[in-house]
């Protein structure tokens, strides 16, 4: 698939990075991200690529990518560049995240996935692990990796090494979806009739894979395609647009349960039997129940703007609740630090010890339908205990100097209580809100709880009344 030739065009010339590139741009908290060809192209892939294969320092990388189609060319670039530092390289071909980070503990190996996860089919870019899938982040070496490309792309990077590494193929997927089922007791999950749509992402070559090895379970995927247009809808389950079709497929087809699986398939979002979207708070306290049935008195992680229902279910149940930044590299990062045996995000992440401390939508799927099976209920009753308080979902706004507004904000709520473990959190007793730039996009995004829904709605009003004004 490889070729280790000059990148060139149809014209016959090499292809030469934008002017305008600059990696400040595109380099996030955890990821690299940003528009085809203009920010994410080949020259830049192969820059990341020697410089990933410096950083990692490891005599292989493994390299896969999820079904956009600029993917091909990006892989190959970017192995190109592995290659060329003397580093042979394993190429995974389709895969999900989740399966990346499998590959990246089970062979002890660090990897790469071009995807631009949930984003338009305009963007790519890149996923980091280090060997055990531990993260690579802007704390764990992801601004070492932004100045190494940066010294590629301006033409005094690390020299070549004296001869290339080799290029090998691993197909993992059958053994990935043996590792996910082997979280859960599957002959003690009932007959169940389950819909997943995979938004024309990752989750429609991995689902099927992982649902074959439980018969009792009767499975219909949507949009189950592999298209990087995504001509259905935007694989964003964390819309709630983007999750019309499948409520309504639960209804029409009576359904036990839904999955939203996001473009890299490492995110789910639940629907139950009536229709109703669980939010990632929901299912971050339901998972923590049931995980620690099996590890009474463990430490489970969430992030900040999960509910605050999440600690207090967890301390219900035994467990020591730590809170987090939001973001897969910290959480990760925090789990190791911890010891916790799992971690939730309201994104729909979740991460589990005993999968390298990595996030992964199917582990998660699984422990859902392990929960619905011992309760022997509907979705929309085993729910119920988790959902204490009203919530506004993710409201992002974009203005012209975040950090200006966030400042504003604090003083005016200077009475209450403040951190700033990620943007600014003011907690005012009976309500909270937590207000923060995105890590990707450019905009500040507000999540404010409150007891009923008419209280919420005040505070939220209020609140972004205070956003917008200049």
């Amino acid at each position: 698939m490889f070729s280790t030739d000059p990148i060139q065009t149809d014209s016959g010339l090499p292809v030469r990075a934008p002017l305008s590139l600059t990696l400040d741009e595109i380099v996030k908290a955890y990821d690299v991200r940003g528009t085809v060809p203009d920010q994410v192209n080949p020259e830049l892939a192969h820059a990341l690529g020697v410089a990933f294969a410096v950083f990692a320092n490891s005599p292989r990388v493994l390299v896969g990518r999820d079904m956009r189609p600029s993917g091909p060319e990006l892989v190959d670039a970017f192995a190109r560049g592995v290659m060329e530092q003397g580093v042979d390289v394993v190429d995974l071909g389709l895969v999900s995240t989740d399966l990346v980070y499998y590959a990246a503990g089970t062979l002890d190996a660090p990897g790469a996935i071009f995807t631009a996860s949930h984003n338009p089919a305009q963007y790519n870019g890149v996923k980091f692990c280090l060997s055990g899938a531990r993260p690579v982040g802007q704390d764990t070496g992801l601004f070492e990796v932004k100045r190494l490309a940066q010294t590629v792309l301006d033409g005094h990077g690390p020299l070549q090494a004296a001869s290339a590494g080799s290029l090998s193929s691993r197909n993992l997927l059958e053994a990935f979806a043996d590792h996910v089922v082997s979280f859960v007791d599957t002959k003690a999950l009932r007959p169940l009739r389950v819909v997943a749509d995979t938004a024309n992402g990752m989750g429609g070559l991995v689902v099927p894979a992982v649902f074959a090895r439980i018969p009792q379970l009767t499975l219909e995927v949507m949009y189950g395609e592999l298209d990087g247009t995504f001509p259905n809808h935007p694989a964003d389950p964390l819309q709630p647009a983007n999750q019309r079709d499948l409520q309504a497929r639960v209804v029409t087809g009576g359904f036990d349960i839904g999955l939203a699986f996001d473009g890299d398939a490492d995110r789910v979002f639940v629907v139950d039997e009536a229709g109703r979207g669980l939010s990632g708070s929901t299912t971050t306290a339901l998972l923590a129940t049931t995980i620690l049935r099996s590890h009474p008195g463990a430490t489970i992680l969430h992030n900040l703007i999960c509910s605050k229902a999440v600690p207090e279910v967890i301390r219900e149940n035994g467990g020591v609740p730590v809170r987090t930044k939001v973001g897969h590299s910290f959480i990760k990062q925090a789990m190791a630090d911890t010891g916790a045996v799992f971690g939730g995000e309201h994104s729909a992440h979740y991460y589990f010890l005993d999968n390298f401390r990595a996030d992964s939508g199917l582990i998660a799927s699984m422990f859902v339908l392990d929960e619905l099976s011992r309760a022997h209920s509907d979705l929309s009753v085993v729910r119920k205990p988790f959902e204490r308080y009203s919530s506004s979902g993710e409201i992002n706004t974009q203005v012209h100097d975040v950090h200006a507004v966030i400042e504003r904000i604090a003083e005016h709520f200077a009475a209450s209580a403040q951190d700033r473990l990620d943007g600014l959190t003011v907690d005012n007793g009976s309500w909270w809100f937590n207000l923060r730039p995105s890590n990707t996009e450019p905009l500040l995004r507000l999540n404010l709880e409150a007891p009923g829904r008419d209280d919420c709605d005040q505070w939220v009003a209020e609140v972004l009344s205070l956003i917008t004004s200049s």
